[in-house]
């Protein structure tokens, strides 16, 4: 079985799509979301419809959870006075141009996914099984991730937040971050999403996908969020244009 897992999509449309012709050549068998389809990007609206409209079963992220509450606070974790004020205002501008039936929809998504029905059981997340906002980035000491496993009960845990894919084997467990289709921070701006094949032993295919970039940033600028987050869309989350225009090694 191959599953294909989508994160942190950001109400990136021009990415979502260009993913989802990208899985139409591929043909998972399935295809799950692991939270924040809204926030910082120019098309709310547009991307929960888009999951719901394919039945996409989906978690919910800090972000969904905020805007679909309307809740002052992402849940976001800045140290940068500027980006909590950037945070603040997509917060509010998300809050204000997503639909009731939109926030109904984001407030109706499950903290967690349990797929158990066969081995290997799998276990999918926003942030980590301990709270929807962890940032459970991949230098964490070895023992946060055993304990983790220990409380999971799965074999395979999925998850997101961080927007910065990678993969890592324990004892107890395999942790994957699927990365983020609308809004990697990873250097690399093309939408990032993860094929699983669920086997004995699963195997995990990082997959970039090249989108139309210009017209994302373009339609963040026009609409009256902070620009900076159109100009993170063309650095690939670098506050600087990288030195190259891959920086990780992945699918094409």
């Amino acid at each position: 079985m191959r599953l294909a897992i989508l994160s942190d999509i950001h109400a990136n449309l021009h990415a979502v799509e260009a993913v989802w012709d990208d899985l139409e050549r591929r043909r998972p068998d399935a295809v799950y979301g692991l939270g924040d389809l809204v926030g910082y990007g120019a098309f709310p609206n547009e991307v929960v419809e888009f999951v719901a409209g394919r039945s996409i079963p989906a978690v919910m992220g800090n972000y969904d959870d905020g805007v679909g509450f309307d809740l002052d606070d992402c849940g976001c974790v800045y140290r940068d006075p500027d980006d909590v004020l950037r945070g603040k205002q997509s917060l509010l501008w998300t809050r204000e141009h997503t639909t009731d039936a939109n926030k109904a929809f984001l407030r109706s998504l499950p903290i967690q996914i349990r797929i158990e029905d066969r081995k290997p059981t799998l276990l999918l997340v926003h942030g980590s099984p301990r709270r929807i906002n962890e940032y459970l980035y991949e230098d964490r000491p070895p023992a946060t991730f055993e304990r983790i496993a220990a409380a999971a009960g799965a074999d395979v845990i999925l998850f997101g937040h961080t927007h910065l894919p990678y993969q890592k084997s324990l004892a107890a467990a395999l942790f994957v971050n699927a990365g983020s289709v609308g809004k990697p921070k990873d250097g690399d701006p093309r939408a990032g999403y993860v094929i699983l094949e669920v086997a004995r032993r699963p195997k995990v295919l990082f997959r970039r996908v090249a989108y139309d970039v210009t017209a994302a940033a373009r339609a963040v600028r026009e609409s009256g969020l902070p620009p900076h987050f159109a100009d993170l869309l063309e650095t690939g989350g670098l506050t600087a244009l990288p030195a190259a225009a891959n920086q990780v090694s992945v699918a094409r």
